[in-house]
């Protein structure tokens, strides 16, 4: 029988599954209210466009054809600018399901583009995700897809961009190509890793089979990359779209047989592409067939031995027992015992004659000439088989919390008990277990010890592995310079951390506000919602640094809209000094109260007639951009006195 294998990583990538996650939601929500468009096909594979087809998901060419009571869903791959404001111009209802890694790529070219730089994208010009990048540049983007390409580009400096089904192998020639030009480049490698990895291991299995099969639509660009990859390495390659393009004939002398598929290739097709391989090498390997014939002859002349697994057809079931035909010399036995049953269950509610059923042999002989067999002894063993392939592939179970013991808790994964540490129960410190109890958790099995009946869960690992993965998708997502929303959760001296979907950024107290702090929480509260800005990223370390006041213009920025000379503010004594007093305008902005322009009079001391913390009135005598000074006045504010008054005051002075 011949062998198939799958490549890791084949079928929907995590863009292409949210894009179409997004679309079907979108037909469902208006569905026979409004038209729900694609522009484009959503992924470039005929099964899964012609399925939202039935969902009432239509596609079209350009913007123009929606009008303003349509829906319309921009796919994975992708739109440029001028897209958006076409969208906004019509007013349709917009849902954008673009890849967030394509996104980024999006972001890093209007950067570039508004700060002057060249721009290369390396990729097919004619793709559609090629084509939207180049729109966040006024299509001015230089694009190449091969050495000769690269070769005829001048000498300069450029900002590389890639398309993210490139081979990493193709990208690498044609930045080396560059670099013999003495380009000076800024490469930005935006290949998808999970296009990388599909790559590597689609090339890893050409080389090991006898036959490469790859899956995926004509039009699919990172489907017809694998199959040019598997041509190198793989004599017998074939490209299928669907069942029909199946070469039966060429690979039924095949000992291995390799499978990949692209990532806008559904999971239903790839199984259904491996079941008629399947079938068809079965039909026609009689050898096979023979083999079967005979272990069926050999297996009615024995008897089973205890500890044996066997499978039999049900031929009576009684309210005590049910009786198993085994395909030898004596019937097998099932007491009431040896079957799980639940409530009121009876075995006339699980069974009937003719079910196909599945045992283990206990005894050869229960004393009456039948074999006594046992339905929950291989259930046990069942279970703990799946247990250990959960610790072999660190893969996770669903295991019920039964009851609290010292230092944890007792989980059952069907009939198998394992112990969760109380360090394991949670990714946060957990004092009692008691809000656990009854709760079915997700685990991953850290330890096995079948003889002994103990294994050791761990729902902490699970918990670990969830965040991480939502931690790399929001950093794929993000980019700096990117203004997202986050939510205040907690404060220290030095600023406070802020969630941003999961990640949590620190806003340093210095970028909270222009004005100067002594704790963030005189400005935020906790769970606040705030818009902040993304300053730095430090993959390595994991480290994201925000900023909330750059949300904001910088004061001396916008001084000419809010302040004029002549203008009567208020405002908030901050600081006194000798020669006068501070006035907090706004945050970050403070303007000089001269100790001659405190009052009508002669002031020797000013804490006498003003304080810190005193709101007061103020004009504004003089702004100085440059020197970043504001001079004010407050006795311009106050009514001046009468000319006894002075003379008063003066022979006050003199004394």
């Amino acid at each position: 029988m011949a062998e198939i294998k799958i490549a890791e990583n084949s079928g929907f990538c995590f863009g292409v599954k949210r894009a179409i996650e997004m679309t079907c939601e979108t037909a469902e929500k208006f569905k026979g209210d409004r038209q729900v468009y694609t522009c484009g096909p959503l992924i470039h594979n005929k099964l899964v466009t012609d399925e939202l087809l039935e969902k009432g998901v239509k596609i079209i060419e350009n913007p123009e054809d929606a009008s303003k009571d349509d829906v319309v869903i921009i796919r994975s791959h992708g739109e440029g600018k001028n897209f958006y404001k076409q969208a906004e111009n019509i007013a349709f209802h917009l849902v954008d399901a673009t890849c967030p890694f394509v996104k980024k790529i999006h972001k890093l070219v209007e950067v570039a583009f508004h700060a002057g730089e060249k721009i290369i994208i390396i990729g097919d010009s004619g793709h559609p995700e090629v084509i939207g990048i180049n729109g966040w540049c006024e299509n001015s983007a230089i694009i190449i897809n091969s050495v000769e390409e690269a070769e005829k580009i001048n000498p300069g400096d450029y900002f590389v961009v890639s398309q993210t089904t490139l081979q990493k192998k193709h990208f690498e020639e044609i930045i080396s190509k560059l670099k013999e030009k003495n380009c000076k480049l800024s490469i930005n490698n935006t290949i998808c890793n999970a296009t990388n990895s599909r790559q590597e291991s689609c090339m890893r299995l050409a080389k090991e089979v006898d036959a490469m099969l790859v899956i995926g639509g004509r039009e699919s660009s990172n489907s017809q990359k694998l199959y040019d990859l598997s041509k190198k390495y793989c004599e017998k390659a074939y490209f299928i779209e669907n069942i029909e393009d199946l070469p039966l004939k060429d690979i039924e002398l095949c000992n291995k047989i390799g499978v990949a598929a692209g990532a806008s290739t559904p999971e239903r097709l790839i199984k259904e592409v491996i079941a008629n391989m399947s079938e068809f090498i079965t039909e026609n390997n009689e050898e096979n067939l023979m083999h079967d014939l005979m272990d069926e002859i050999e297996k009615s002349l024995r008897l089973p031995r205890g500890g044996e697994i066997v499978d039999g057809t049900v031929i009576q079931v009684t309210d005590r027992e049910v009786v198993v035909n085994l395909g030898c010399k004596k019937d097998g036995i099932i007491p009431k015992d040896e079957l799980t049953l639940e409530g009121e269950q009876k075995l006339t509610d699980l069974f009937k004659e003719g079910d196909e059923i599945q045992a283990k042999v206990l005894k050869t002989d229960d004393g009456d000439g039948n074999i006594l067999l046992s339905k929950k002894k291989l259930e046990v063993n069942e279970h703990w088989d799946e247990i250990n392939s959960a610790l072999e592939d660190k893969s996770f179970v669903n295991a019920k919390v039964i009851k609290e013991v010292k230092g944890g808790v007792i989980a059952a994964y069907k009939e198998v008990y394992g112990f969760i540490p109380l360090s394991q129960l949670s990714d946060k410190f957990v004092d009692k277990a008691e809000e656990f109890i009854g709760k079915t958790l997700p685990v991953r099995v850290t330890r096995v010890d079948q003889k002994k009946g103990k294994a050791v869960f761990s729902h902490k690992a699970y918990l670990t592995e969830e965040r991480q993965k939502k931690i790399d998708e929001v950093w794929g997502s993000l980019s700096e310079g990117d203004v997202v929303e986050g939510t205040v959760m907690r404060f220290t001296d030095y600023g406070a951390f802020v969630d941003i979907g999961g990640i949590d950024g620190l806003l340093h107290i210095s970028e909270i506000s222009w004005g100067k702090l002594k704790h963030p929480q005189e400005v935020l509260t906790i769970g606040q919602k705030i818009e902040v800005k993304v300053l730095s990223m430090n993959n390595e370390k994991g480290k994201i640094s925000l900023g909330l006041k750059q949300t904001k213009p910088e004061p001396w920025s916008v001084i000419d809209d809010k302040y004029q000379v002549g203008q009567v503010i208020s405002g908030k004594i901050v600081q006194i000094k000798e020669y006068g007093a501070f006035v907090e305008l706004e945050p970050g902005l403070d303007g000089l109260v001269h100790i001659s322009e405190i009052a009508h009079k002669r002031v020797t001391n000013i804490a006498d007639e003003i304080s810190v913390g005193q709101e007061v009135s103020a004009k504004i005598l003089e702004i100085d951009k440059d020197r970043k000074r504001i001079s004010l006045s407050i006795k311009e504010t106050l009514e001046a006195p009468e000319a006894e008054e002075i003379e008063e005051a003066a022979a006050e002075d003199a004394e």
